[in-house]
Parts: structure tokens; sequence; C-alpha cells
């Protein structure tokens, strides 16, 4: 029991390092975008980032299926002192099995959605005439964004395999290179250079240790992959097809705004929309480190049936999380109301009235990642028609308000649209929860 609650203190210890990079990371953009870009460079630089999540869409909950499937199979397996994977052969033979699989699936979306993204982002940027050096920077970042959708899909594996430690360690050197290079190339006025540049070396050296880090491993997976066949795909593609209209119906609903606002009001107010979703998005994830830690651990409970420890853990870890992104929203709300119209660069963010559809927004999808998490890791996906429904509101209500309500309305969408579907999404993981896991 004793070595349990170290790895767990572990986890959290190398996620909360990881986390705590990743608000540096945001920090750092919050500040030195405004000092060294003018208005126009920061819409352009968050519409790069925006335009770029589209690999959210062909990601289509990927990585949450190979955190889910990795962890079923290695809650019956266990590593031993060199580091390899020992226990039920059938087992550990299917994990090799489904690491390859995920491989091959890594390269054809790489190949298949970096190009359609570029053109995408190319199109929406190339319609506004501003000096802006732009072109090559946008190739840059895109590519490095499949670069980088590679390194995090791996690393959901291992973190499925309950090395949630060594892959936070992981991903803490991806933001803390990217961080220092971002913010050196801005200092030497490198424009937007800076944001591409820092992610392709970020990538490439995570790509790196990702490989040593786990090499003994992919070796021993590569052996037993040569002489074991099993198709995933009956039980990959379902569940896939479920997930991604769920994060297709995600990426309109958190990260149109910024293009949107690029094409309607133009780059400077696309800025002021691209710095605060990243402060409220940065916030949220930060909170989430209390539930995004236990997540393997959620689902290996769900595979050996120890309904009552996975409900302590749940609950507890949610609430932890939505009191942080709580806490952390008020502070925000007081230094803007003390000091928006005395700090010029507080001037870059949207207005107090702005922020609060959005800050309080962000509240309500904490909560209903939270229920997703749990059910997701039943290998369910429940909430595809909420998602659609949500987006498809937020989608009309949110360009409707570009057309005939100001500025600070743009957000207007996606914060009422949880007073329609946070009560439907309770009780849709309430039922679910009665019926599958016979919890009253």
């Amino acid at each position: 029991m004793s070595n349990i609650f170290k790895k767990i203190d572990s986890s959290h210890f190398f996620t909360f390092l990881f986390q705590s990079s990743r608000v540096i990371n945001i920090l750092s953009m919050l500040f030195f975008v405004p000092v060294f870009l003018n208005n126009v460079e920061q819409g352009y630089w968050f519409s790069f980032i925006s335009l770029a999540a589209l690999i959210v869409i062909a990601d289509s909950g990927f990585s949450t299926i190979i955190l889910q499937f990795a962890a079923h199979e290695f809650a019956f397996l266990r590593f031993e002192n060199k580091g390899e994977i020992i226990g039920d052969q059938e087992k550990l033979n299917r994990l090799a099995s489904f690491f390859f699989f995920c491989l091959k699936w890594i390269s054809a979306v790489i190949f298949i959605f970096v190009p359609i993204i570029f053109f995408i982002g190319f199109y929406v940027i190339s319609g506004k005439n501003y000096d802006i050096s732009w072109k090559i920077p946008w190739l840059i970042y895109v590519i490095s964004s499949g670069i980088n959708f590679a390194n995090n899909s791996i690393l959901y594996f291992w973190e499925g395999c309950n090395l949630v430690g060594k892959s936070q360690k992981i991903r803490f050197l991806n933001v803390f290179i990217n961080t220092i290079i971002m913010i050196f190339s801005l200092y030497f006025n490198l424009k937007l250079y800076a944001l591409s540049i820092s992610l392709l070396i970020s990538s490439i050296v995570t790509l790196i240790v990702i490989w040593y880090g786990f090499k003994i491993n992919i070796v021993s997976f590569y052996k037993l992959y040569k002489s074991y066949e099993y198709s995933w795909g009956k039980e990959f593609f379902p569940l896939l097809g479920r997930y991604s209209l769920s994060w297709i119906s995600g990426y309109f609903i958190f990260q149109m705004y910024t293009p949107l606002a690029f094409h309607h009001y133009g780059p400077v107010e696309a800025g002021k929309i691209g710095i605060s979703v990243t402060l409220c998005s940065g916030l949220l994830a930060f909170s989430n480190i209390w539930l995004y830690v236990v997540t393997p651990k959620i689902n290996m409970l769900i595979s050996k049936k120890e309904w009552k420890e996975l409900d302590n853990m749940f609950f507890k870890n949610t609430f932890f999380s939505a009191l942080t992104y709580f806490i952390g929203i008020i502070f925000v709300f007081i230094v803007l109301g003390l000091y928006k119209d005395k700090i010029s660069l507080l001037q870059r963010f949207i207005s107090i009235k702005g922020m609060f559809f959005l800050a309080f927004g962000w509240f309500f999808q904490l909560i209903v990642n939270s229920l997703a998490v749990y059910l997701r890791a039943h290998k369910e996906e429940p909430m595809v028609l909420p998602s659609i429904i949500s987006a498809i509101y937020i989608i009309i209500v949110t360009y409707v308000t570009t057309l005939y309500l100001d500025f600070d309305y743009i957000f207007l969408g996606f914060f009422t649209s949880y007073f329609l579907g946070l009560p439907w999404i309770i009780k849709i993981f309430t039922k679910k929860r009665k019926e599958h896991f016979n919890i009253i």
C-alpha cells in the first residue's frame, strides 16, 4: 500500500511540475507577447494557435482512447526493476500490438491532416492585408504541431501504463524548452518566428527524449508485435467514431472565437480574444491537475470493478479541481478590476464583461469535462448528442452576436449554452452511473 501512495505522490508532483510550467509558459506569453509584438502581430500569434488547434479534429478523441485502452490492458501487468513490463502474457501481447497500432494511426493522421490544416489557415489569414511576415512561420508552426501531436499521443499511451510521473517529466521538459526559446526569440525580435521555432525545437527534442526514455519497452514491444496479431479496429474505430463527433464539436465550442474575431473584427480584436482564452484555458489546465493525475488509476479501478474506491477518488479530485479554478478566476477579476485601466498590458485583454462570460463558461466546462472523464473511462461516449447540440447553439448565437451585439458579447453563446447543457449532462451522468455500475 505504501508503494501505491509513493507512486501517486510522485505522479502528483511531476504533474504539478508540468502544469506549473504550463502556467509559466502562459504567463510568459501573456506578458512578453504584448511587450514585443504590436496589436496586429498579437492577433496573428493567437490566430496561429487557434487554427493549429484544428488538430483536435484530427485527434477526434484518439489520445483519450489510447490512455483508456492502454490502462485497461496494463491493469494486469507491472514493471520489473529493470523497467520492463511483465505479467499476463496475453495482456502483454495485446499491449504491444496496441502500441504499434497507435503509431500507424498517428502517422496517418499527421500525413493527412497537417497539409489540410496548413491550407485552411492560409486561406483564413490571407484574407487580411497587413504588412506581416506570416507564411513561413505558419508553415513551420503547423509542421511542429504535427510532431507535437505525435509526442502527446505516445505519452498518453505510457500514462495509461501508469507512468504518469515519467511522462509528466518529459512534458515538463517540452514546455520548459518551448518557454525559454519563445522568450529569447521574442527578445531578439523574431516576431511570429518565436512561436513556430520554439514549438519546432521543443517538439523535436521531446521526440528524441521519448525514444531514449522508453527504448527498452519499445524494442520489447516490437518483438512481441512481430509474432502476435490482433485486429484493434473492431474495438477502436466504433469508439473513435463516437468520440470524433464530440471532439469536432469541441473545436467549435472552444477554439473558433479567435479566427472568427480575426475575420469579423480584425487582428487587434482577435489578439484580445486569443490572449484572454489562453489565460482561462491555462487556469483550467492547471486546475485539472487533481483529476488528470488519477485518470489512469480511474481506468484501472474500472477494469478491476472497484467501484467504491473509484467514486471516492473521482469526487474528491473533481472538487479540488473546481475549487482551484474558482479561486484562480476570482483573483483574475480582482486584478482586472483594480488595474485594467492603469496598466497598458492589461488593456490587451477583453473587457471585464466579456471576461465574465468567458471565465465562468470555462468553469462550467471543468465540471462537464470531469463527468466526461468518468464516463469515458468505461469506454463509453454518452456526451455526443449534448456536444453536437451545444456546438450548433454556440455557432448560431455567436454568429448572430458578431452581427448585432457589441464585441463584449462574443462569448455569450458559450456561457449560456451551459444553462441548457449542464443539467442535461448531469442527468446523463447520474443515469449511466446507476445503470452500468450498480451505484444508487
